[in-house]
């Protein structure tokens, strides 16, 4: 089968991380694919936030801003139609993007068939975090998206739910959760522990780290722990970070707490290995965090948020513990729980690797998965 893959990804980030892993398996089982999208993000390192083009926009005015992402889709189309004459795709896979009706004009005008990806509620994303300065324009072109593609392929039940309550119909809707490559994250491997990590209770946290993860709280509790081998690792960077760096100077905690710095994708599967206790602090109420997948591959014990969408990839006490959100004492409790329990993190961490195998929550399960969506399209 022949797929043009359609995005608008500028930026090198989990977005990318998930583009990559689709089409990469795509490939493997055979199918032809044809990208249109922006080349940014393939020339740059993994961290880049989409080059040029970010840094303007974040000095125009937002309407204008706004209107340029909606003139780029008529530049999108013109792309997606120049590349449906030459290459003569059998099908559509795009991901959503707010002001991107490109791909379903493209779909209308060369009657294939679509499928959209699609990975939040952008408009409600926007309007909560940074404000929509076109709503009505904004939120038609999101409908619209959502409305006319063959399928909706959102990466969470919750997420469906925002998808439906736009008027589009369940059997147009099929949940695919983020997947994970087995090939790289592959069990524990204690051969790979750095020696300042031995005799540590390592508790990690892997992400781009802003203030709403809540961080701070988590240092402040394995401060306070009577158990003075407890040790935090944070795999990444982020604004958040040199508050923390402060705070564990101010704690006497600098010997127990290490930031890496961002991390390229081929060496996650390292620091991973040197975590025992992963954490999820927080989570927007819609993802399927990327991360939650790759500690559950690795066979690590998870504390999570008890929310919606995680409890649609984890079940508490059962493959993670969970805590209340924004409850301190919760969290608290559940991590001394786990800090003074290896038999339960033991169990939990190998529950966990279970189901990923189990119930095949891989990047090759999900392209085959969308290749038969595709096939009942085109039949």
């Amino acid at each position: 089968m022949k797929i043009l893959y359609h995005h608008r990804i500028a930026s090198k980030d989990g977005q990318y991380v998930h583009i990559e892993a689709i089409t990469t398996e795509l490939v493997k089982l055979g199918h032809e694919l044809v990208m249109v999208a922006p080349s940014v993000a393939e020339n740059n390192d993994f961290g880049s936030d989409g080059g040029w083009v970010s840094k303007v926009r974040q000095f125009m005015p937002k309407f204008i801003s706004e209107l340029l992402e909606l003139a780029y889709s008529v530049l999108a189309f013109l792309k997606l139609s120049i590349a449906i004459m030459k290459h003569r795709p059998d099908v559509i896979y795009e991901r959503y993007n707010l002001y991107l009706p490109a791909g379903i004009w493209a779909k209308k005008l060369f009657k294939l068939p679509l499928l959209l990806e699609v990975n939040s509620p952008l408009y409600l994303e926007r309007d909560e975090y940074g404000g929509v300065a076109l709503p009505r324009l904004a939120k038609w072109t999101e409908r619209y998206a959502w409305q006319h593609a063959d399928k909706v392929l959102p990466v969470s039940n919750v997420l469906a739910s925002y998808v439906k309550a736009e008027g589009v119909p369940d059997d147009k809707i099929v949940v695919i959760p983020n997947g994970v490559n087995l090939d790289l994250f592959k069990p524990k491997e204690r051969k790979n522990r750095k020696p300042e990590f031995d005799n540590k209770l390592v508790v990690g946290f892997v992400g781009f780290c802003r203030e709403w993860h809540k961080l701070d709280e988590v240092l402040i509790t394995l401060n306070q722990h009577e158990n003075k081998s407890l040790f935090f690792l944070v795999v990444g960077d982020g604004p958040a970070i040199p508050e923390l760096r402060k705070l564990a100077k101010e704690l006497g905690f600098e010997d127990r707490f290490h930031v890496t710095g961002l991390v390229e994708r081929d060496a996650m599967p390292f620091w991973l290995d040197q975590i025992d206790i992963a954490l999820q602090s927080s989570v927007t109420p819609w993802a399927s965090p990327l991360k939650m997948l790759e500690y559950m591959a690795k066979g690590l014990t998870i504390l999570a948020p008890k929310a919606p969408n995680i409890e649609e990839l984890i079940t508490h006490e059962e493959t993670a513990l969970l805590f209340s959100p924004d409850d301190l004492q919760s969290f608290t409790a559940t991590l001394n729980t786990l800090c003074g329990d290896e038999a339960l993190c033991k169990t939990l961490g190998e529950r966990a690797q279970k189901k990923i195998y189990e119930n095949d929550m891989t990047w090759n399960g999900n392209a085959r998965l969308i290749i038969k969506l595709f096939e009942q399209l085109k039949a």
